[in-house]
């Protein structure tokens, strides 16, 4: 995609939550007609708070994207470039909380299925959003978001 293509929408589609819903049916149908099972004594309550802790995450991210005005959509074009909140501590706070969402899901459910599932939500993630959405960026906000990137970590 031309750099001038960047500048308008990192992509068409809107590939996190599609791959975030399309990992969880998986495990589910997995767990359901293949169980990989997983137990241990803290599994439930750790995945119970792996699952508070990453929606408490996206609450926390779509807020600051609320405050500044600018889409939470990864496949729109993005007005602001927003570094507090989670994103003064990650520059992909929402997908950090996907993949601890996948994990708690997983622990929670005792399906070890979702561990691999969530290896590739994020590695798919990266490929098919994280990639484009920072040339979006860079595009858009130049030295600003090269500073950034130098500051703060792309996952944690």
């Amino acid at each position: 995609m031309a750099r001038n293509a960047y500048r308008q929408r990192p992509t068409i589609f809107p590939w996190p939550p599609v791959l975030l819903v399309a990992a969880m049916i998986t495990g589910l149908v997995l767990g359901h007609n293949a169980p990989f099972e997983l137990a241990f004594p803290m599994a439930r309550p750790l995945g119970i708070a792996l699952v508070i802790a990453g929606l408490s995450i996206d609450v926390w991210a779509m807020a600051a994207l609320r405050k500044a005005r600018t889409t939470i959509w990864p496949n729109r074009s993005c007005s602001h470039l927003v570094v507090n909140g989670p994103f003064s501590y990650t520059r992909n706070p929402i997908y950090v909380s996907n993949v601890m969402l996948l994990l708690g899901a997983g622990l929670l459910l005792g399906n070890m299925w979702f561990a691999p599932l969530a290896i590739a939500d994020a590695a798919l993630t990266y490929f098919l959003a994280i990639r484009r959405e920072e040339n979006h960026l860079i595009a858009k906000f130049g030295y600003k978001y090269e500073a950034y990137c130098r500051a703060v970590r792309r996952w944690v």
